[in-house]
């Protein structure tokens, strides 16, 4: 019988690439230990994301790889993650290792929504999360979160943002009443964003989600002078007027040097919970065209459906990944997943082009 060597593993495990950056395992460091145990072998196998969308393919090319070694009966995996950052400057904020921004081009589109998805998403999967509502003129994060009312503790000249669902959270919705409008001029929301980024401790994340205001005005310009972003994520939905809004969306990031990570089509259709009919009252698969025609990536379709809303004015933001209608959930994961695969072709690569997912 013959015997296996890790040298052998090894060598097996150069010809498994990973499917979105299309190097080896062993070439990226994802093999963490190789250990075997008669004609049994354990590999550890550490992903840049715990929500990595194409785990289950990692998994199946490493099996088939491995077995092709004689003697070799079993193969099991144990899997860790740990994220990683291509911010170069983290004087602000050391703790952070990737800061997304979450975009539109206009109003109305579900922005804010779809950035409690992302970052509840994340959290689901294990990955340490905050979101900060930068969205100063309707912050409406502290609502969807379940947490409106609450005042963050002040200790050592550092605010302490409240966490719901574990998910630490910071917003302008803290600190002025509810029915008050913010009548702001440029200075006082660059003011505003800057003492979310310097005075409150965010501690160690994974992932900030910073929900923006729609449009292309001061606060991400300000965002961008102030820090160094991983990459921004851009909401529409299939209507033409909102697409034209998301493509010059796109285009201001590109003109602030942040990489877009994705486009997401929300309201993207309607599916009947009775009967199961699907119809597309604004349209559909818009977005997917602009993200082909702009080179940024599609991360999904989100549909339009009534829970969305009861979760999010109810705070109950999680209860969106158990929903029963599965096709529901299923949809949510898929762009969360695909973005967490953004953010790690992005720090992977660097600078290199990210890649569309179809």
């Amino acid at each position: 019988m013959s015997v296996i060597t890790q040298d052998q593993v090894r060598a097996q495990l150069r010809t498994v690439k990973d499917p979105e950056l299309h190097k080896d395992l062993i070439s990226l460091e994802m093999v963490r230990h190789v250990a075997i145990d008669g004609s049994r072998v354990l590999i550890d196998i550490e992903l840049t994301t715990p929500a990595c969308p194409l785990k289950q393919r990692i998994k199946s090319d490493v099996e088939q790889a491995v077995r092709r070694i004689e003697g070799v009966q079993g193969v099991e995996i144990r899997w860790s993650a740990e994220v990683r950052s291509s911010r170069e400057d983290t004087t602000q904020l050391p703790g952070v290792t990737n800061i997304v921004a979450v975009g539109a081009g206009k109003g109305g589109v579900g922005k804010s929504m779809a950035a409690v998805l992302l970052a509840y998403g994340l959290q689901r999967k294990g990955a340490s999360v905050g979101i900060m509502d930068a969205d100063v003129y309707g912050p409406s994060i502290p609502t969807m979160t379940g947490i409106e009312g609450a005042r963050p503790p002040m200790p050592e000249n550092l605010m302490v943002p409240p966490t719901a669902g574990d998910v630490k959270i910071m917003s302008i919705g803290f600190m002025v009443d509810r029915e008050r409008p913010l009548i702001w001029r440029g200075p006082m929301t660059h003011s505003v964003i800057t003492q979310f980024l310097g005075q409150v401790d965010w501690g160690e994340l994974d992932y900030l989600i910073v929900d923006l205001p729609p449009g292309t005005g001061d606060v991400p310009l300000s965002l961008a002078q102030l820090i160094p972003m991983t990459g921004s994520v851009v909401v529409c939905t299939p209507q033409d007027i909102a697409l034209a809004d998301a493509r010059r969306a796109v285009r201001m990031y590109e003109q602030l040097n942040v990489p877009c990570l994705g486009i997401i089509e929300n309201m993207s259709y309607y599916l009947c919970p009775k009967c199961g009919h699907r119809d597309e009252p604004f349209d559909h698969g818009g977005a997917r065209v602009a993200a082909r025609e702009l080179g940024v990536p599609f991360l999904g379709e989100i549909p339009l459906n009534a829970r969305i809303r009861i979760y999010g004015d109810g705070g109950t933001p999680e209860k969106a990944f158990t929903d029963t209608e599965d096709h529901l959930s299923a949809a949510i994961n898929s762009v969360v997943t695909n973005m967490a695969g953004q953010v790690s072709i992005r720090n992977r690569l660097q600078a290199a082009p990210t890649l569309s997912i179809e």
